[in-house]
């Protein structure tokens, strides 16, 4: 339904900050601000999906081990015991955020503790770093990373095909990549640890979706598709001898070895004039097959076809289920029943309208059946029944008219797997979600199976601007590609976006200060209004009236007492209206696509800034005054908060490597600003309740203080910072927005671009510095993930004494043999059971009644109790 991602829309709204580079380095300030460490839990503000999934990926040889890729947000490990993912990519940093960008994932089936993922987001200059492939002997819980020389598209066209990385089943040390860009096939021998190209494969793709895109994102040559291995032509421990790779090339698609990679050659009698989206073979009866599409998609494609090639005959047989003149659409999903390998799924994935469509086969292609059929035209009879309780959002609240239904049955539908062990267990990746069934086999049986979102865990959003009112819903949200949401409970999925209009992306939200009730929100619309109302916190919705020239949302602000507000769209220049949107006047003496904040208290004073100039209005936005301050960042990758119940407290957070970044702080409305010093970076800048002992708000920023990219958290005034988030917790780029909750001291609510909305809890209270010693202590020790061999591990040492520790360290045995393989936010040595963990450089500082954490991974075999106990230093630890 949505065919638009949305980092290309924050791409343009950031104007610069993802389109080039996020910002680099900057030169630290002479002056220092003081870095503690706090213990934070994070979670995430449920919405469960709401992006394009277009991976899913089955071990083949353990039963239950999946994992799912997403173009932005990272790739996850589905948890059967609870039904829901885990992410398993959240330690991206801020300088790597385009490896949050998965295009091809790959589960061992020899060693299933292993797992890999090829990642990097775009490869035209939208993200300036090379691609990676990352590695994990731990099923995720921890990666190490081997560099490419080339950049690789996880959100590029063309992402839903695949897998284009893969594991040799036979011997598990030799892998295969396939490139975009003209960068052809690479192998690794060493089990990832280094890749090189394969010099003798002939054919490097030569597809574009768009050849006369300047941008380089749609003008790309899409490369590599794919590679599959038929397992029956090696041995345990020898190389598979035959290999298929698809290539993006409508003439020459599908390419083959039968000399374990040394030679290739062009696979004879192949279809032309289409691309191979996917290449799914049966071992068992010696079928290659493939999903064709005039298109690389996710988005386009309108006609196709599904091919079966005989790999013992060379014979190619077209078991398209449609004909060809009848299709409006591609193929993409395939999937095999490895259980029964005559069954055979795939997905019409382009047919946006009326709905995607799933297709069954039982003989190996010969005869198919559909998910619905129409009966009388336009009425449908469908094979399945659709339950979205768990995520009602999925709707988006339409009531269409047959054949259309909702909620549909999908978009964007390239991922299709059934679980190779047990073949009533179907999940498809959509444009939103994750939809599965657990009675897959009733289509067989003329019996309707029912599908249900599979995706609990798994949270795909972009953020684009958050809100926490002082009454109401603890949290609004303005999102991409899906709206935004009010959450009343951050621990249960909203019943419904924003409606009444439904914005493909909210791109900025504000609420009345004095009078919280009022909320406004802008966003884009193909056709229709693009800003909205709503007199009751946000539950329900109506539109204003859009003046001549809006072409997107831009940013908008409520005066404090909600009776009047503020635009600057997309399109046109700063506005300003009385009431509810009816009617609009122009501004004067604010540039057109200025930033426009509102001022806390004064309903008639408001903010706004361009290109380094800070600019004032007070008499309710009809014109504004450029103010005499200077230094100031001079991009526009600014954003600025007015500090509530105090009239002209302004906060500036922003800027770039090549000029002025960091945080500015004003106290007359914007007529001089004062830099703080320490902090080379900060993007983000936010307020939530005040710490106990402190009069002032608490403030949160997106930063770089002391060296370290974080999120940090000040409580007096921006004096002194501390780091709340760690290594683990880092979730690529998070500078988009920030707010601390104004009922609940030390939450902090985090944007990121792809992995939904995180939100922190403090574990202590504020670090107050303070001089060394020890004192009383105990320790929380838990087991967060479990598998075979293997563990992850948390430990939360909390300083239950009344002075502050400067330094700690931190002893315990292992009862059973267990070994610690990595472990972070702590330094550590282990000596046969014994560990001794100590803290690092920025977490040593604990005041009494904190707490400060860290996590590790481990080994372990026969069984794997807890420690029974812990010494800080000498002195024994309450155990918890």
């Amino acid at each position: 339904m949505r065919r638009t991602r949305i980092l290309t829309a924050v791409l343009a709204l950031a104007a610069g900050l993802l389109a080039g580079t996020p910002p680099a380095l900057a030169a630290p300030a002479s002056a220092k601000a003081v870095i503690a460490a706090d213990t934070y839990t994070w979670k995430n503000a449920r919405i469960d999906g709401g992006g394009f999934v277009p991976g899913i990926v089955f071990n083949r040889s353990e039963k239950n081990l999946a994992y799912a890729r997403t173009d932005i947000g990272g790739a996850y490990r589905w948890v059967e015991s609870s039904k829901t993912w885990t992410p398993l990519l959240d330690s991206v940093g801020w300088n790597d955020w385009g490896h949050t960008g998965v295009v091809s994932l790959a589960s061992d089936a020899v060693d299933p503790d292993k797992v890999y993922a090829a990642v990097g987001t775009y490869t035209n200059s939208w993200d300036p770093g090379n691609g990676a492939v990352l590695r994990s002997a731990d099923r995720g819980a921890s990666w190490q990373k081997a560099d490419l020389p080339f950049k690789l598209g996880g959100n590029m066209p063309g992402r839903g095909m695949g897998e284009r990385l893969a594991v040799d089943p036979n011997r598990n040390s030799v892998l295969y990549l396939g490139a975009p860009s003209g960068k052809g096939l690479w192998r690794s021998t060493d089990s990832g640890v280094s890749w090189s190209q394969v010099t003798g494969f002939p054919n490097v793709g030569n597809y574009v979706q768009d050849p006369t895109d300047t941008s380089g994102y749609a003008s790309d040559n899409q490369g590599i598709a794919w590679v599959t291995f038929d397992e029956s032509t090696g041995s345990s421990g020898s190389a598979t001898q035959t290999v298929y790779v698809g290539v993006a090339d409508k003439d020459n698609a599908v390419y083959r070895s039968t000399d374990g990679g040394a030679t290739w050659s062009r696979l004879p009698g192949q279809p032309t004039g289409y691309l191979a989206h996917k290449g799914v073979l049966d071992a068992t009866n010696g079928y290659l097959y493939l999903a064709y599409s005039d298109k690389g998609g996710p988005y386009d494609g309108g006609k196709g076809q599904l091919w079966r090639y005989a790999t013992r005959t060379g014979t190619w047989t077209n078991i398209s289920p449609v004909a060809e003149a009848d299709t409006y659409y591609g193929f993409s999903g395939l999937t095999v029943d490895r259980q029964h390998p005559g069954t055979v799924m795939a997905t019409a994935y382009s047919s946006w309208w009326p709905d995607t469509q799933l297709f069954r086969s039982t003989d190996s292609g010969g005869t198919w059946t559909k998910a619905w059929d129409y009966t009388s035209y336009p009425n449908r009879s469908n094979r399945y029944t659709m339950d979205v309780s768990s995520a009602p959002w999925l709707t988006f609240g339409a009531n269409p008219s047959p054949p259309e239904q909702s909620p549909k049955l999908g978009w964007m539908t390239e991922a299709l797997e059934i679980d190779p062990f047990n073949s009533a267990r179907m999940m498809y990746g959509t444009g939103a979600t994750v939809y599965g069934t657990e009675n897959l086999t009733n289509w067989d049986s003329g019996s309707q199976f029912t599908i249900k979102p599979m995706v609990q865990g798994l949270e795909e959003t972009a953020v684009n601007d958050l809100a926490s009112p002082p009454s109401g819903a603890p949290l609004l949200s303005a999102l991409g590609d899906i709206g935004g949401f009010r959450h009343a409970d951050l621990t249960k999925v909203p019943p419904m976006m924003y409606t009444s209009p439904n914005f493909t992306s909210t791109t900025s939200l504000d609420y009345a200060e004095s009078t919280p009730n009022t909320v406004v929100r802008a966003g884009n619309l193909d056709s229709g209004p693009h800003i909205a109302f709503s007199t009751d916190n946000g539950a329900n919705w109506f539109a204003g009236t859009d003046p001549s020239g809006v072409s997107g949302g831009g940013t908008v602000a409520s005066a404090s007492d909600g009776s009047r507000f503020v635009w600057s769209p997309a399109g046109t220049g700063v506005q300003y209206t009385t009431g509810f949107g009816t009617s609009w006047s122009a501004s004067s003496g604010i540039p057109a696509g200025a930033i426009v904040e509102s001022d806390r208290v004064d309903p008639r004073t408001f903010y706004g800034f361009k290109s380094g100039r800070f600019y004032v209005s007070s008499d309710g936005g009809a014109t504004f005054t450029a103010s005499a301050a200077s230094g100031l960042p001079g991009g526009d990758s600014v954003r600025f908060k007015a500090l509530p119940g105090t009239k002209g407290d302004v906060w500036l957070a922003g800027g770039a490597s090549d000029g002025a970044y960091g945080l500015w702080h004003s106290t007359d409305g914007g007529a001089t600003f004062t830099k703080l010093p320490g902090i080379e970076e900060a993007d983000t800048i936010g307020f939530g309740k005040a710490a106990p002992t402190a009069s002032y708000q608490t403030l949160y920023a997106s930063a770089k203080i002391g060296g370290v990219r974080g999120i940090f958290r000040s409580t007096d005034k921006g004096a002194s910072w501390t780091r709340i988030n760690d290594d683990a917790h880092q979730w690529g780029w998070t500078g988009a927005a920030i707010t601390g909750d104004p009922r609940v001291y030390g939450r902090v609510y985090v944007s990121t671009n792809g992995r939904g909305i995180v939100y922190g809890d403090t574990a202590g209270t504020p670090d107050d510095g303070g001089g060394g010693g020890s004192g009383a202590c105990s320790v929380t020790y838990g087991i967060t993930s479990q598998w075979s061999g293997g563990f992850q591990g948390d430990v939360k040492l909390t300083n239950t004494g009344a002075g502050a520790w400067d330094g700690w360290t931190l002893n315990w045995s292992f009862a059973d043999g267990q070994r610690i393989t990595q472990l972070w936010n702590a330094d550590h040595t282990q000596s046969g059971a014994a560990v001794t963990a100590k803290n690092v450089s920025w977490n040593g500082k604990v005041a009494a009644g904190s707490s400060v954490s860290f996590g590790f991974t481990g080994s372990w075999s026969g069984a794997n109790s807890e420690p029974a106990a812990f010494k800080l230093g000498e002195q024994s630890c309450a155990v918890s």
